[in-house]
């Protein structure tokens, strides 16, 4: 039974608060339909440029956007590997707003989704049939070991039944030992750092922190690969230190990543300029801050907390309803505002 060993350090708890605060700010942040439109499009692009980056695809970020823009035909390994990223990483955008059964199953799922042409069938979404090494490349020694590739399966449905007993655990923890314990498995032959990642992200999505479309998860791994390298993998032989792997350093890295690039689309959002049609005043404030506390408003709420005339009172309701702030309930006196879900 995998019993992962960790401790909640004083820095990956600043980091969990930490991660909580912004993701907070930026669920209370509202911009035009354009502007997010551009920001998603760029998250997906560092996304699929970094994450087939990280594992030595040379294509430089100007001819990832080239490749996903104009998506050849007969398109180059390299190119392939871009092309199948993108996919499955829009795939998972749609899907992570239905309900997920994240299992054996849709892990392998994904991975064929993003090997598909890259290695023979029989590998393609399926776990690996023969013994595979992690070697250094700057070395190039060996430096692990994974275990059996008859185990690998059965790993790897310990790993998904811990992810499934554990719900209670809070999601980065969860979604950090699911990233690193998969690496140490090393479940396929080729395609591992690329599926993980896509997991991960499905995974924090499921357990109620999706950060698809703004965020691109790879990116902050991409800055420094080495050092993602060394925090996620491990050296020596499975079995001779499978039991006494500390999670504790790894998960601290992990909640540094999602930090560095939340600061980064909070950075990207304060970019934009704000227009008097954007733009929320205080009043409009108040009216957020009073749903917050109490659930809904009226008119009636309202007008004890402004000077505001009533037709006045009604183009702030429709204002913040249209940036995506509000709902409106029921008609005529019983028509009462709500926090847009």
């Amino acid at each position: 039974m995998f019993d992962p060993k960790y401790n909640i350090s004083t820095k990956l708890l600043a980091n969990i608060k930490r991660i909580t605060e912004l993701v907070y700010e930026l669920n209370h942040l509202r911009f035009s339909k354009v502007v997010l439109a551009e920001l998603e499009k760029n998250a997906n692009e560092i996304s699929v440029f970094s994450s087939t980056s990280i594992e030595g695809n040379p294509l430089p970020i100007t001819e990832v956007k080239k490749i996903l823009k104009n998506k050849p035909e007969h398109a180059r390994d390299s190119e392939k590997e871009v092309l199948n990223y993108n996919k499955a990483l829009v795939d998972l955008k749609d899907n992570v707003k239905k309900e997920i059964s994240f299992n054996f199953s849709f892990i392998l799922d994904v991975h064929k989704k993003v090997t598909d042409g890259l290695v023979p069938k029989f590998d393609c979404g399926k776990v690996r049939q023969k013994p595979v090494f992690v070697n250094d490349p700057i070395v190039r020694k060996t430096i692990y070991w994974p275990p059996d590739h008859n185990e690998a399966g059965d790993l790897l449905k310990e790993l998904v039944f811990f992810v499934k007993r554990n719900k209670n655990l809070d999601p980065l923890l969860l979604a950090g030992i699911f990233h690193k314990q998969f690496v140490i498995i090393h479940p396929f032959i080729d395609g591992n750092g690329r599926t993980v990642r896509l997991l991960t992200q499905v995974l924090l999505a499921s357990l109620g922190l999706d950060l698809f479309d703004l965020f691109s998860f790879e990116n902050y791994y991409n800055k420094n690969v080495q050092k993602y390298f060394e925090m996620v993998g491990v050296k020596g032989n499975y079995y001779d230190i499978h039991e006494d792997v500390d999670f504790t350093l790894w998960l601290e890295y992990f909640t540094d990543g999602i930090i560095d690039e939340l600061l980064r689309v909070q950075k990207e959002l304060n970019k934009q300029n704000i227009t008097p049609e954007t733009e929320i005043k205080t009043y409009h404030k108040s009216i957020i801050r009073f749903i917050e506390e109490n659930g809904f408003i009226r008119d009636s709420d309202y007008a004890k907390l402004t000077e505001r005339a009533r037709s006045t009172r009604n183009v702030d309701f429709k204002k913040l309803i249209d940036l995506g702030y509000i709902e409106s309930h029921g008609k005529g006196k019983g028509m009462y505002y709500k926090l847009k879900v």
